[in-house]
């Protein structure tokens, strides 16, 4: 991953609170150059008046405004598609990189030319007025025996925890720096991040085919974000009902398109222990979610055809990705 303009995309739906901060985090950047990229997602609030009101100076804006809310990942494709810069970071709205965050990813990557590196991500950490303030939010990204996948040291105190740099899983779409080269080559008909998964797991559903076309994803400590986090596992009962839909109906979409049978041998257990758990959940507790698994029946056919394609283009063996099931990291 070599040095070189840097785009920087957010994507904004109803994020009128948190834009401005972000904003002036992005113009607080040392790195140069760079771009700005903001894709509205049919905000009903103040969004794009803030984004043109709080701009950085001296940075070159593309603004788009969609009419329909096609969530994160429409949303991030629109706003790749808009720039041509070989390396991209994304942020959410909620996310304050520090000033040198950019410069640590970069300089991490540079320290590996052995590696293909297709992300860098930093460490993110929960503002200290914000919902479980004062902790980390995420150091990498890992995978569970029940197909769960988590943002390394999430909830835990800052302290000396998770602050060697390594080999990770997979990067937070929240504030990671990715290699315009890996997106293109891991692209699913011409999608970067897949459209159906709307606005939960995309990116760890993007990791999963960087790992399968052999492209390495990096984490860097000394690459300080703030993340405010608005959606928690603890705070599922107040997320809206669509959300919870989505994170649902995205847990099953990444079984199908990236599980293997070594993978069915080594977590076929667990992963349905977790099945019926999550199951019995939604029918007792959380019912507008079951439209989950009607969405998965009405759309089997496009769900397969996507899983023969992403399959087919493979490059590694199986247990290349399987590993990352049972290690949280691996020494660079």
């Amino acid at each position: 991953m070599e040095a070189g303009k840097v785009a920087v995309c957010i994507v904004t739906h109803n994020s009128a609170d948190d834009v401005r901060g972000c904003l002036e985090s992005v113009g607080a950047l040392r790195y140069r150059p760079l771009e700005l990229v903001v894709v509205d997602c049919a905000s009903t609030d103040d969004s794009v008046a803030a984004v043109r009101q709080h701009m950085p100076p001296k940075l070159h804006l593309a603004h788009r405004v969609l009419d329909e809310n096609v969530g994160f990942a429409g949303g991030m494709n629109e706003a790749i598609s808009q720039t041509e810069a070989p390396l991209v970071l994304t942020l959410n709205s909620d996310a304050r990189p520090d000033p040198d965050y950019l410069s640590h990813l970069l300089d991490r990557a540079a320290k590996h030319p052995e590696l293909k590196v297709a992300a860098v991500t930093g460490r993110l950490i929960r503002p200290r007025d914000g919902v479980e303030a004062g902790v980390l939010d995420a150091c990498g990204m890992v995978l569970s025996p029940t197909w769960r996948h988590f943002d390394r040291g999430s909830g835990e105190p800052i302290d000396g925890r998770w602050t060697r740099a390594d080999r990770v899983f997979g990067a937070t779409g929240a504030a990671s720096l990715f290699r315009r080269q890996a997106l293109e080559d891991v692209a699913v008909d011409g999608e970067i991040f897949l459209s159906e998964f709307h606005s939960f797991r995309e990116d760890a559903e993007l990791c999963f085919r960087f790992q399968e076309r052999g492209w390495e994803v990096l984490y860097e400590p000394a690459a300080l974000c703030e993340h405010r986090r608005h959606n928690l596992p603890s705070r599922r009962r107040q997320m809206p009902p669509h959300v919870n839909m989505h994170s649902l109906k995205n847990r099953y979409l990444l079984r199908l398109y990236h599980q293997n049978g070594m993978n069915l041998l080594l977590t076929g257990v667990p992963a349905l222990l977790r099945d019926l758990a999550a199951f019995g959940y939604v029918l007792l507790t959380e019912r507008s979610s079951l439209t989950a698994y009607r969405w998965l029946w009405r759309h089997r056919r496009k769900i397969l055809s996507r899983r023969s394609t992403i399959r087919s283009r493979r490059t590694v063996d199986s247990w290349a990705v399987n590993r990352w099931f049972f290690r949280k990291g691996m020494s660079l």
